[in-house]
């Protein structure tokens, strides 16, 4: 573990290798997991403040999981998350014509339509952020769904925390993600 500011960091951000494989995986991801995606209250705001624009990328059986349960759910462990269709599926992805599950709302961010991406935690998946009270601690979880991305990654040596430099920063800003690239370059 390394510490960076409030952040405890696991060594596996730094020796891992990954880089999403959705051809392989076909966006696991977004259908695995005891609950839907985490979010803060800021994100869960801004899917319903977007809603009426991503909406037309859902399937018809999505948009009544949402319309009827709520742009947001908390769930058994009292935590803020996206809404789960036939408990599973998160609600706000879609099936492309080649298989692969993918998110409405990186989607209209993608085409220029909305200035929200999408969570930070399905931003950062493979990486789970639990915050405690004083540190947050960031997490590679190696899931057997991300096998194909590990394998990419391999092939394509790129470490997970470049993977990850778009979403870290978002997360933790510039100056953290510079204190991050010294670590893995400089010997931790």
């Amino acid at each position: 573990m390394i510490e960076i500011g409030r952040t405890v960091v696991s060594m596996d951000l730094l020796e891992e290798f990954f880089l999403c494989d959705l051809e392989q995986c076909k966006g696991a991801c977004c259908v695995e997991g005891d609950s839907g995606a985490p979010l803060t209250g800021e994100e869960a705001s801004a899917l319903e403040e977007h809603y009426p624009i991503f909406r037309e990328f859902l399937p018809t059986e999505h948009r009544e999981v949402i319309e009827n349960e709520g742009f947001s759910l908390v769930d058994q462990d009292g935590d803020l998350v996206t809404p789960l269709v036939g408990n599973r599926q998160c609600a706000y992805t879609y099936i492309t014509d080649e298989g692969i599950l993918k998110c409405a709302v990186e989607r209209a961010w993608a085409e220029g339509l909305i200035s929200f991406r999408k969570p930070v935690s399905c931003h950062l998946f493979p990486v789970r952020i639990t915050e405690y009270r004083h540190f947050d601690a960031v997490n590679y979880q190696k899931l057997e769904i991300c096998r194909p991305g590990r394998d990419c990654g391999r092939r394509n040596k790129l470490p997970l925390w470049q993977f990850l430099r778009e979403p870290l920063i978002r997360r933790y800003g510039e100056e953290w993600f510079v204190a991050l690239e010294a670590a893995a370059r400089y010997g931790h």
